[in-house]
């Protein structure tokens, strides 16, 4: 009997709490209305597509159609990793994310501090400003920029080399310079714009804690190291997730406006090789295997380094 009185108390809590769960929904109805739109948005562009997935498996015709078209299994996927290009696609493509997290990633913790530190609002503002600018830029005039600087011929860089009395440097038809060119652009264009979050996390940290560390000696030095930095630790270790997430997607349009031939050996990617084979040749299930297996190594990375983060610093995504 008791059991049946507490059975029945239970679903008439549970019950109530619907009902007025319902009821603030109805409340803020306006505000689900408009969470509609991105999640329609969702899954119609994001969600919908992966039913086209399966023509990495197929001998994909646009005649046929994806149900159509002939099941061929795993066939592309051996193709491409036992094709001659592949540790070409897959080194060009580790090293140049790798790169970036080793030398692009701290930057802009570094530029966050540094305008941390600034006394004068007025300077630091400016220095905010000069930083910010760059990233407004668009890809195709970055890469415009890049030719007329490295230009052979009148480039204001081969011009002060020459100065010097060395001889000019073909930057961009080197496959030696393609990589340190790309990370350089990419840290002076997003440094500032990058650097925006961990100025608004650094503005959480509590001033008491500045104020102890100073009444115990603390140079600033270490005040940064032992306040700054542990305060911004959580973001620092969430966009580093976040970035290796999409560790094999690189910059395409970028690397696309300053690859030619005299320079493939280093800046051919899997991104590229991609548009090139699948957009231009027509190999739309050969493509979509090597996309597939791209975003599978991502889905890989992002759980493992997710997975180390919540063990080591106690954050991450989930």
């Amino acid at each position: 009997m008791k059991s049946t009185v507490s059975t029945a108390g239970v679903a008439s809590r549970s019950q109530s709490r619907r009902s007025s769960l319902f009821k603030a929904m109805l409340g803020r109805y306006d505000l689900y209305l408009m969470l509609l739109i991105p999640i329609v948005w969702y899954l119609v562009f994001h969600y919908g597509p992966l039913y086209g997935l399966q023509i990495a498996f197929k001998n994909f015709s646009p005649a046929k159609g994806i149900i159509g078209s002939k099941w061929v299994g795993l066939e592309h996927f051996e193709r491409f990793v036992e094709s001659y290009y592949f540790w070409r696609l897959l080194w060009n493509t580790i090293s140049i994310n790798l790169y970036s997290l080793l030398f692009a990633f701290p930057i802009p913790i570094l530029l966050a501090l540094l305008i941390n530190e600034i006394r004068s609002k007025t300077y630091s503002k400016i220095v905010q400003n000069v930083t910010y600018i760059p990233h407004f830029i668009s890809v195709v005039v970055m890469v415009g920029m890049l030719m007329l600087f490295l230009s052979p011929r009148g480039g204001p860089i081969n011009s002060i080399i020459q100065a010097f009395g060395g001889d000019p440097i073909r930057f961009l038809d080197t496959a030696e310079w393609f990589k340190a060119i790309f990370i350089g652009s990419n840290v002076w264009q997003n440094m500032g714009w990058q650097s925006i979050i961990y100025i608004a996390a650094l503005s959480g940290v509590n001033p008491q804690l500045y104020e102890a560390a100073k009444m115990d000696g603390a140079s600033r030095l270490r005040r940064i190291w032992h306040v700054s930095l542990p305060g911004i630790l959580p973001v620092i270790v969430i966009l580093l997730i976040l970035d290796v997430g999409h560790f094999m997607n690189v910059g395409f349009e970028k690397i696309l406006l300053m690859q030619n031939n005299l320079n493939l050996e280093s800046s051919d990617v899997i991104s590229t090789f991609v548009y090139s084979a699948g957009i231009l040749k027509g190999e739309y299930s050969y493509t979509a295997a090597i996309g597939l297996f791209n975003s599978v190594v991502n889905l890989a990375l992002l759980m493992l380094v997710n997975r180390f983060a919540r063990k080591k610093a106690e954050t991450s995504l989930w």
